[in-house]
């Protein structure tokens, strides 16, 4: 991202700020509290912070909001809004900004992400495509099955017509790290979970809505919904992937699209089978209480499904670490800070101002003295794995299906990347 960008039309922040207040609502009420500013991480990068953000809206000061780098390092989290006395929707306006920009003076990572998902019928921002995804899941799937004869009748469907649940993966895992697709199979093979994946429309990202580019946000929610539609599956279920939720649950609702099918999330369905008895978790492996907190992604829990998750997040860590081995955050739920991986900081190439923003994770997550930081969130993984590195943190971050694999006795050799030496030979055969 280089030089002021050229901005036209120059956005009329004080029209488009006014129509998102409810109605009988007006910015001349506006408390001028620094509520929002104390409350976001991203406060003084770039010189600016929400209030003045809201404030240069209300003295028309537009063409200085319209070419801002701010809006960057914004994650559009909406804690802001949550803690505002008059919830004022200052990450809708920056999304609006962000649209404004050229393509050209975008981050180039956001940039390239949105291309790639629009270039294939795969909608993966890494750029896999559909023929790629299938060949790397059958050979791992193979894999699964030779080397643990628990699992050598394991399916991985693709294009299963009526299948309950439609699984939307994100691209890292058959991108870069295909050993982390296992244990999620794995564990739906242990439930029995009737699920399918998909030969288009699979991927979880959407890095188009990062851009501001609404067109590209709804095209790429529209090629999802409509394979979902396609197989007529029941649930649409997102990995373990915050943005991949807010994405689709938001895009449906904005675009008005047709959805024949309920949205789920997977730590849901976790805590479900766990209260079932179909996951018979326990935490009898941690016999050193390793300590672990747990990172509420912004996108998952504060910005679509609430609390309700949040709950759920901390029932699955309680039944798999111990209820005395989950050491929260403060705050934590809803209240959480965004950590900085999202809204495509991760892509936006602002190393800098991003660990900057990252410092009061960082912070939080030191003060809970815990080994291991738990997250149902690529973003948030990758980010608080950099941060923690650059700032000499101590822990190490992994994803629930590990944890509930290694419980299970059905973790494999192989899928341990993300386990410290205190955990890595737990379960292994001598």
């Amino acid at each position: 991202m280089t030089g002021t960008p050229v901005v036209d039309p120059i956005i009329d922040f004080r029209a488009r700020a006014e129509e998102l207040l409810p109605e009988g609502a007006s910015y001349d009420a506006c408390l001028s509290c620094g509520l929002c500013s104390s409350g976001c991480p991203a406060s003084g990068l770039e010189g600016m912070n929400p209030r003045q953000f809201i404030r240069m809206a209300m003295l028309g000061m537009n063409e200085e909001l319209s070419t801002t780098p701010w809006i960057w390092t914004c994650t559009q989290c909406q804690r802001c809004t949550y803690v505002c006395p008059m919830s004022i929707d200052i990450p809708a306006l920056v999304g609006m900004a962000r649209g404004a920009w050229p393509w050209e003076k975008k981050p180039k990572g956001i940039v390239r992400s949105c291309q790639a998902q629009l270039r294939f019928s795969s909608t993966s921002a890494m750029g896999l495509r559909s023929e790629d995804f299938i060949e790397i899941v059958d050979e791992i799937a193979a894999e699964v099955r030779e080397q643990d004869d628990r699992f050598k009748r394991l399916n991985v469907p693709i294009d299963k017509q009526g299948a309950r649940f439609f699984i939307n993966q994100n691209s890292r895992e058959p991108a870069v790290e295909p050993e982390e697709l296992g244990p999620l199979w794995k564990i739906f093979d242990y439930v029995g979970a009737d699920w399918t994946y998909a030969s288009k429309g699979w991927a979880a990202e959407n890095f188009c809505m990062f851009t501001g580019d609404a067109a590209a946000w709804e095209e790429m929610v529209r090629k999802r919904v409509d394979a979902v539609n396609e197989l007529g599956c029941k649930v649409w279920v997102n990995t373990e992937c915050g943005h991949s939720f807010y994405t689709i649950w938001k895009g449906i609702q904005r675009f008005g699209l047709e959805a024949n099918f309920e949205l789920g999330n997977l730590i849901s369905y976790y805590a479900q089978w766990i209260r079932e008895g179909r996951l018979p978790v326990n935490s009898e492996w941690n016999r050193d209480n390793l300590k672990f907190t747990i990172q509420d992604p912004c996108q998952l829990v504060r910005k679509s499904i609430g609390d309700p998750v949040a709950s759920d997040l901390r029932y699955v860590a309680r039944k798999l670490v111990g209820e005395e081995n989950v050491i929260d955050m403060q705050p934590c739920r809803s209240a959480n800070y965004c950590c900085g991986g999202g809204g495509g900081f991760l892509q936006a190439g602002m190393t800098e101002n991003r660990r900057a923003y990252g410092k009061r994770k960082f912070d939080q997550i030191m003060a809970t003295q815990a080994d291991y930081v738990l997250t149902p969130c690529h973003n948030c993984h990758s980010q608080m794995e950099d941060i923690g590195e650059h700032y000499g943190g101590h822990y190490r971050v992994v994803h629930y299906w590990t944890l509930i694999c290694l419980s299970l006795g059905i973790l494999g050799e192989n899928e341990r990347k993300y386990l410290g030496p205190d955990l890595a030979e737990i379960g292994l055969q001598s």
